[in-house]
């Protein structure tokens, strides 16, 4: 990859501008992007917008990145827009001389972005794919810049210091937009903020301007009393598991009210927000795939994430005996990844997904025994066998209160549904 905008900047001007037509809120950040990238759009949806959604990566099929009215393109629209695009991309790709070819990120952001203009949407919701400044994505200047917690991830194109991940972030926070600031590290913060005061931007930080005033647990999910930017929402059910997904929550409530304009003089709804935040889905996000034992799929890839899914796992579940599958890709922190883990879980079941870049399963059984104890670890190279035996392996603990995680990976979780037959969304 090559840290440049020509490419994409040139397709898009190609394209007719396809990316100019609506206002959008960019989401860049380390974890919980494609959450509350659904639950804005949710939001928006229930307001009365019409609105596209971009997220990366998918978890079952390519068409989920690119959404209208909180669909996934069908595969027939999703050709049709490639077999649109992909003239312009030739010509530019004709042009390059001895640069690199468009990538298929740079493609697929720009069908996206016609999608949307074909719609046509009132808003746009747009994941950045990697980083920020350099992004396919960050051609767009979004009127809300929304950055989620950043910490480590991606390191073989970002590295390891966290101030310069954050400057590569901060790139998407555009002039006269409004940037809506997870919570973060107090050096990461102040990077954040100097570059919002550089271009003249506005600041809404969690915890601040906005947060979760109370959270409790509640069958199926938990209820929330969120701050917003316009007054206190109560009374909220949102069917996600985690204090992380209660803070995703606040953060797209904040963006939402930053797009709309809405201020204390001027709220949201309150029903149209409990009846947004209610129907929210998030795949393939501690998602419930079986019960009795029950079966989770949960998408953590790095430590940060790791983290979360622990912590949702002990407060939430109380289980008595919790087996976890766990494959993840070569160019991931699978030490730092299965120490975040270890916790929370009483036996791994170590295996691959099916992607080329899976790191192999006895590479990382070696890591795996190293962390939990080689008692502790099982290696089963096949996904659907794993399951199998992790199941088994859980049942030894008793009838009730156990269970099995299936983490690791976007592919493993992408994969782990597939195997349990739910359906893309």
């Amino acid at each position: 990859m090559e840290p440049s905008l020509d490419r994409i900047a040139a397709l898009v001007d190609a394209l007719g501008e396809p990316h100019r037509g609506y206002p959008v809120v960019h989401l860049t950040g380390t974890n919980g992007k494609t959450s509350t990238a659904r639950m804005v759009d949710a939001l928006l949806t229930e307001v009365g917008l019409r609105t596209g959604r971009y997220t990366s990566p998918h978890l079952q099929r390519a068409t989920e990145r690119i959404n209208l009215d909180n669909r996934p393109l069908s595969p027939e629209r999703y050709v049709q827009i490639y077999r649109d695009v992909i003239p312009f991309v030739e010509l530019i790709d004709a042009k390059r001389g001895d640069g690199p070819a468009m990538s298929k990120f740079e493609v697929l952001t720009a069908m996206a972005f016609a999608a949307f203009a074909d719609a046509p949407v009132e808003a746009g919701v747009v994941e950045v794919g990697l980083g920020g400044r350099w992004d396919a994505t960050n051609v767009v200047d979004g009127a809300v810049a929304v950055i989620t917690p950043i910490g480590l991830d991606h390191a073989e194109y970002l590295g390891t210091d966290i101030l310069g991940i954050a400057r590569e972030k901060a790139g998407i926070i555009k002039p006269g937009s409004v940037a809506v600031l997870a919570a973060q590290d107090r050096a990461v913060a102040q990077v954040l903020i100097e570059r919002a005061a550089e271009v003249g931007a506005q600041v809404a930080r969690e915890g601040a301007e906005f947060g979760v005033r109370e959270r409790e647990l509640a069958v199926g999910g938990q209820r929330l009393e969120l701050q917003g930017l316009s007054g206190r929402y109560d009374d909220i059910f949102l069917p996600l598991h985690g204090e992380h997904q209660a803070s995703n929550a606040a953060i797209a409530l904040a963006a939402a009210e930053a797009l709309l304009g809405a201020g204390p003089a001027q709220p949201l709804d309150p029903d149209a927000v409990r009846a947004a935040f209610a129907k929210v889905i998030s795949p393939g996000r501690l998602e419930r795939l079986r019960n009795a034992p029950t079966v989770l799929t949960d998408a953590a890839h790095n430590p940060h994430g790791a983290r979360a899914l622990a912590a949702a796992l002990v407060s939430e579940f109380r289980f008595t005996r919790l087996v976890a599958v766990i494959g993840v890709m070569r160019d991931k922190d699978a030490r730092g990844l299965l120490t975040e883990l270890e916790p929370a879980v009483h036996e791994v079941v170590i295996t691959a997904n099916s992607s080329p870049r899976a790191m192999g399963p006895d590479e990382l059984a070696a890591i795996a025994v190293e962390v939990f104890g080689a008692d502790r670890v099982s290696v089963e190279p096949m996904l659907g066998q794993a399951v199998e035996q992790a199941v088994e392996l859980a049942e030894e603990g008793g009838d009730s209160g156990v269970g099995v995680i299936i983490t690791g990976s976007v592919v493993t979780a992408g994969e782990a549904r597939t195997l349990f037959g739910r359906e893309p969304a």
